[in-house]
């Protein structure tokens, strides 16, 4: 099996990438010549990793039969000074909210997805530290 995405160059520093058949456009700040029209590529990966993990971690619960009112993930990363700038760490923020979650469920769902199931966190955690926590808002 293949993924493959197409990313084509629109202007300036604009790209746009075919992911799906969805667009996906990408730009730099206009520090560095961009022009704002999307997000960076580093911080796409980052929104790629909360996407794996968290679409198992639902999946999970929801065989659990545990119900959530809210689920959201922040997700902090430290950069290099020096080029190229690359992540060195990675640290996941779970905040989830509803009546009565079993903690150990969580743990547990979270647990599944970091070390069974989502490739984004197996792949960059070949690189870098990645750590997590989890929150139960009330």
């Amino acid at each position: 099996m293949k993924h493959q995405v197409k990313t084509k160059w629109v202007e300036n520093l604009v790209f746009e990438a075919t992911v799906n058949d969805l667009p996906v456009f990408m730009d730099a700040s206009p520090d560095f010549g961009g022009t704002n029209k999307g997000p960076r590529p580093k911080e796409l990966l980052l929104a790629a990793l909360t996407g794996c993990t968290g679409m198992d971690v639902v999946a999970i619960l929801k065989k659990m039969q545990v119900e959530l009112e809210s689920f959201d993930m922040i997700v902090e990363a430290d950069v290099t000074e020096e080029h190229p700038k690359h992540y060195t760490n990675i640290h996941l923020i779970y905040e989830f909210k509803g009546k009565n979650l079993d903690i150990t469920k969580l743990e547990k769902a979270i647990s599944l997805s970091q070390e069974k199931y989502c490739g984004v966190s197996f792949m960059l955690k070949k690189f870098l530290k990645l750590t997590y926590e989890i929150k139960i808002l009330e």
